[in-house]
């Protein structure tokens, strides 16, 4: 869902020829299947495309992309578990929610064992943090 939205809010700002987004898990649970349904409807509900087959996040993403956001601090700890102590590729892992105004730490919760209250909330917070992420980066 992340990179759905951040994607939509680059085109909503004229942006997407500079930034796009997209994404990876750090498990294998979900490789080259379709987003949760109930993902697809809040996109759906919000006019966001979300067209994605999961794929897992890799250590040659770290040379093809120029910033790498993580959701949680688990996620944050397998991606930079992939990379050596002094790798300068440590820059580039941040938590999405770390743009946001005293956004330090501040995770995005999973909402798979929830319910679609649980999925709109998460859409919402993301709307927020990519917001403000686009913000950042275009200064």
């Amino acid at each position: 869902m992340a990179h759905s939205v951040f994607n939509k809010l680059a085109k909503e700002r004229g942006l997407e020829d500079q930034y796009h987004a997209t994404s990876a898990g750090t498990a294998g649970y979900h490789i080259g299947q379709s987003p949760d349904a109930r993902t697809k409807i809040v996109c759906d509900q919000n006019q966001t495309l979300i067209e994605h087959k999961g794929r897992k996040f890799q250590k040659e993403d770290f040379e093809e992309f120029d910033l790498i956001l993580a959701m949680d601090g688990s996620n944050l700890k397998d991606i930079l578990n992939l990379l050596h102590e002094n790798d300068e590729s440590r820059n580039k892992v941040k938590l999405l929610r770390s743009y946001e105004p005293n956004g330090e730490g501040k995770e995005v919760p999973d909402p798979y064992y929830g319910n679609l209250d649980d999925f709109n909330n998460v859409y919402e917070m993301l709307i927020n943090a990519c917001g403000h992420l686009l913000d950042k980066i275009r200064k």
